[in-house]
Order: C-alpha cells, then structure tokens, then sequence
C-alpha cells in the first residue's frame, strides 16, 4: 500500500524515474480499489458513480506515474500517446511498461534501484 500512497504523493509530477515496481503496484492497487467500488456502488447503489469518482481522481497520479515509469526505460513520456493506437499501441505500451530500467542514470535522473527504498 506504501507504493499506491507514495504515487499519490507525487501527485501531478512527471519528471524523474519510476521503478517497475511502484509502477506495478500502485496499478495493483488501484485496481482492485476500481473493482470493490464498482461492486459496492453497483450492489447499493446500482450505480458506478463511486468507481467512476476514484478513476477521475487518480488519472494525474496514473499519468504522473507512467511518464515516469517511461522515462526509467529511456523514452519520453510522450510514449504514452502511442497507447492510443488501437491494439498495436496497448502492447507497445505493455511491453515498454514492462521492460527494465535504464541501467545507472540516465537524461531523467538517478537510477531508482539504486536508491535506498522506503520501508
């Protein structure tokens, strides 16, 4: 949960690095968030309106965090706008998000393994 707060910190920052896994998690998290919202708001209230309010406010914390998680494998973060290319996009964006970082520092900044985690 440390990760999904931490990206929620950063709020709208998107320069720096993000490493795969606060990357990772914090869209674990968020997701499973969506899903018991979506499932709460549609048992009681027989609406998505909680889960739609939780996906507008964690979009800039989601953006921030994916510019950053681009910038750690090397590409800009206007990558992100080839994942709204119809299939051939999602994956390039899937495999992008999924590679390594960029050993030692690059043009966004120190490497993230290598510095020291949080708790």
């Amino acid at each position: 949960m440390n990760w999904f707060v931490e990206v929620l910190k950063k709020y709208a920052v998107f320069s720096g690095r993000a490493r795969r896994k606060e990357y990772w998690m914090f869209v674990l998290f968020a997701s499973i968030i969506y899903v018991v919202l979506a499932a709460i708001g549609f048992t009681v209230l027989d609406s998505l309106v909680p889960a739609l309010v939780f996906y507008v406010a964690i979009l800039l914390p989601a953006l921030g965090v994916t510019v950053r998680r681009l910038h750690d494998t090397g590409r800009t973060g206007w990558w992100i706008l080839i994942g709204v290319v119809p299939l051939v996009g999602e994956i390039v964006m899937l495999v992008f998000l999924c590679g390594d970082s960029e050993a030692g520092e690059n043009q966004y900044g120190p490497n993230p393994k290598a510095i020291p985690a949080h708790a």
